[in-house]
């Protein structure tokens, strides 16, 4: 007899997470309270934790702003007690550091209370600290894994199976690939065996105990197949196709990978097409395109001055790009490189340690300050704050031809801050464009009021670091 499992989904387990973390939240607060209380010689009653209740709400939305900019609630940096515990000192370090922001600021007659954030920030620490070593300590056995066969040992296959191992390997068990190419049979492929074809896909799902099944033929499928999946289904098991599982697990679109499931992939039905979010969206985009410019007014002349000294020549650098619908406009940025870098050679790759670029080029490219210029054309509507980088013409006719779906990226206006720049870097080849087209497309497929401001904060949180190319 097999013992009781339990094998957690995906959202299961990130709803377990966010719960648990939010209850150890508040209950960090209850002890800050409490130690507050206690140091300051006062009763510790209910009158006294609902007179400081608004500390409740205000440190767990702070806490789940930081956990999410951090991505605490990734599974893969779940599964990892050195990346929990590094991503949870970061979370820790924030929280002090605007709270400490706002100290300073707070008027003299009413100030802040100096230290109930430490020992939040302490109890919170000690408590999730805790049930992170647990989490992996009991979610990363068998029992709680999820046992599945991947149908297909193609590319699509072996791919989900990469991706799973690289960022789930705790939460499944992966029991073999089902392929009816008679060559493939008793292989192993990807570190994982070909344990049969469509005909021993039920029996297996049996013995196996499988509880789901990965579906990575991404065209034409046999009937028989397609009954064998349908009768796995009526027996409890989750069917789940290859394009869907990876866009869950890498927060990606799988470009090369979506076959006839491209209408349940590729965002055909995004935000964008509704309302209420592009007069949202619009709205914003001229709030902090003016914030922008004032900035702009404020910085130019130092900039100005020491673009001048370092490298003769224009202050401002315009350059066509690709906007919304394939339309082309002219992009404003403070000039980086030498008079000329292109001159008789065309468009090319921005490189590391591009000899092109001057030396106040690479301060201002660091801090993307070459960038503010570009709060113009978000107020004239070329651009976002967020969106898709826009690209040159002349590698977005080269990409077209390599990249499958690329054109969708034209879908909404592209953006100062974009999701794959924030998540993957800087393109200098066309595989570079490729990875950031999935990200983009998750991003078009998924866009909304809270994931544009996560977009911003990674943005300028990659500014203060100086991550810019």
């Amino acid at each position: 007899m097999r013992p009781p499992k339990l094998p957690l989904r995906i959202s299961e387990r990130k709803a377990l997470l966010v719960f648990t973390d939010l209850v150890l939240v508040n209950g960090a607060t209850l002890v800050a309270l409490w130690v507050w209380a206690l140091r300051a010689g006062r009763p510790f009653t209910e009158a006294f934790v609902l007179s400081q209740a608004h500390w409740f709400p205000l440190l767990t939305a702070l806490w789940l702003l930081l956990a999410s900019l951090n991505d605490f609630h990734n599974l893969k940096v779940a599964a990892s007690l050195q990346a929990s515990g590094s991503s949870l000192l970061r979370i820790i370090s924030l929280v002090l550091a605007v709270y400490l922001l706002i100290y300073f600021f707070s008027p003299p007659r009413r100030p802040l209370p100096r230290g109930i954030v430490l020992y939040h920030a302490t109890a919170s620490f000690a408590l999730i600290g805790l049930w992170r070593a647990a989490y992996i300590s009991l979610l990363s056995r068998p029992a709680f894994r999820r046992r599945a066969i991947v149908v297909g040992a193609g590319k699509a296959g072996q791919t989900i199976v990469r991706v799973v191992r690289e960022n789930l390997a705790s939460g499944y068990q992966l029991v073999g690939y089902i392929d009816d190419d008679p060559a493939k049979q008793g292989q192993t492929i990807e570190g994982l065996p070909v344990i049969g074809t469509r005909h021993d896909l039920l029996p297996l799902v049996k013995d196996e105990g499988v509880s789901e099944v990965i579906l990575a033929i991404t065209w034409d499928m046999h009937d028989k197949l397609v009954r064998a999946i349908l009768d796995c289904q009526e027996k409890g098991v989750q069917i789940t196709p290859m394009p869907l599982l990876y866009e869950e697990i890498a927060a990606r679109i799988p470009i090369e990978h979506i076959g006839y499931n491209w209408p349940s992939v590729l965002p055909t039905d995004h935000a964008s097409t509704g309302s209420f979010f592009p007069m949202f969206k619009r709205a914003f985009d001229a709030i902090i395109s003016i914030i922008g410019l004032a900035v702009l007014a404020i910085l130019f002349p130092f900039v100005a001055l020491a673009i001048c000294i370092d490298s003769p020549g224009p202050i401002f650098y315009m350059q066509e790009r690709v906007g919304r619908g394939g339309k082309i406009f002219r992009l404003f940025k403070l000039r980086s490189m030498v008079p000329g870098a292109e001159r008789g050679g065309g468009a090319v790759w921005a490189r590391e340690r591009d000899e092109r670029v001057t030396r106040v080029g690479r301060f201002l490219r660091a801090t993307h300050i070459d960038e503010i210029p570009q709060f113009i054309n978000i107020l004239k509507g070329d651009m976002s704050v967020v969106g898709p980088r826009p690209e040159r013409p002349e590698f977005v006719a080269e990409l077209e031809k390599h990249i499958p779906f690329y054109r969708l990226r034209h879908a909404v206006r592209p953006g100062m801050a974009g999701r794959a720049l924030v998540n993957y870097g800087y393109s200098s080849s066309i595989e570079d464009a490729k990875m950031k087209l999935e990200y983009d497309l998750y991003y078009i497929k998924r866009q909304s009021p809270y994931l544009d401001l996560l977009i911003l904060f990674k943005t300028i949180g990659g500014m203060l670091s100086f991550r810019g190319r």
